[in-house]
């Protein structure tokens, strides 16, 4: 492609994107192919079921329709935090709006503290993907996934974490979502996924009610001998663990997928330790894992 036909792409390509951003409603043409596919699967669920029309009718297999009133629909029970791993909110967007991506989100929350809602809360979202926390291995089915604009190599803007905040407490609410069930892609993909990371605050949002964290006022700085004359200050949880103690059996109490040990240890990590990811479990690590296993009883 020569030089002039490259520079024509480019400038219609940027005029594209100019139109777009100036729309009025630039979300016209999406909203209205979401609503045409909420009223597809709408007639699905009020569809009246086929009943055999005689004895010998075999194209059917129910013989009889009654409909309950004893139902309900969906009901989240786990909130699941992502980070985009993307460069801003509006790509982000694009990119659960194209068909090709096959991923969304229920909710994504950009740098500033907007709040984009992308899905009814009752609708099945396609956030999580191939994972297991405890027995569930359908977490699309279960949660709702709140994806954050976050490159994942960057502190999480006050701004967002503040509106995350207000959305967790309206879900919690909602839905009464149990306290440990907001966790992290990580958690439950620990062999595929990193979100979100280390940056993430989730003493923060447990302190807040949202997620599990340990007695951390058990934690002292202490000074440990590096050799005969020197010291080195440690932060060490103080308290201690039985030589019975499992960290295998802790983790998958706590709901880790362990047929990979060394995944579900980084993700343990980058969860609750946020450093030195891939050192494995040193003594301290052990002792805040203990400590947590003991809330999962």
């Amino acid at each position: 492609m020569n030089y002039s036909k490259c520079q024509a792409l480019f400038l219609l390509s940027t005029l594209g994107m100019l139109l777009f951003s100036c729309s009025p409603k630039p979300y016209a043409n999406v909203n209205k192919a979401h609503k045409k596919q909420v009223e597809a699967q709408v007639e699905k669920i009020t569809a009246t079921p086929a009943v055999k029309q005689d004895v010998s009718d075999t194209t059917r297999l129910n013989d009889l329709w009654v409909g309950t009133t004893n139902f309900s629909i969906r009901k989240p029970n786990f909130v699941i935090i992502h980070h985009t791993a993307q460069d801003s909110l509006a790509q982000t967007i694009h990119t659960f709006t194209v068909p090709h991506s096959q991923v969304s989100s229920h909710y994504v929350i950009g740098r500033d503290g907007a709040v984009v809602q992308m899905l009814n809360d009752y609708l099945r979202s396609w956030h999580a993907g191939k994972g297991m926390w405890g027995h569930d291995t359908d977490l699309n089915s279960s949660s709702i996934g709140i994806e954050l604009d976050n490159n994942g190599r960057e502190p999480f803007a006050e701004a967002q974490i503040e509106s995350l905040l207000k959305l967790l407490k309206r879900l919690k609410e909602g839905y009464n979502i149990p306290t440990a069930n907001f966790i992290g892609h990580a958690d439950i993909a620990p062999s595929r996924k990193v979100d979100p990371s280390a940056h993430f605050p989730w003493k923060k949002l447990a302190e807040e009610g949202f997620g599990i964290w340990y007695d951390d006022f058990l934690l002292m700085d202490i000074a440990v001998p590096t050799d005969e004359i020197n010291y080195k200050t440690e932060t060490v949880m103080l308290e201690p663990v039985p030589t019975s103690f499992k960290p295998k059996e802790a983790l998958k109490i706590i709901g880790y997928d362990v047929s990979d040990l060394d995944a579900a240890i980084r993700a343990f990590k980058l969860h609750f330790i946020q450093k030195d990811i891939e050192a494995g479990l040193n003594n301290n690590d052990i002792r805040i894992l203990h400590n947590l296993y003991k809330k999962y009883l």
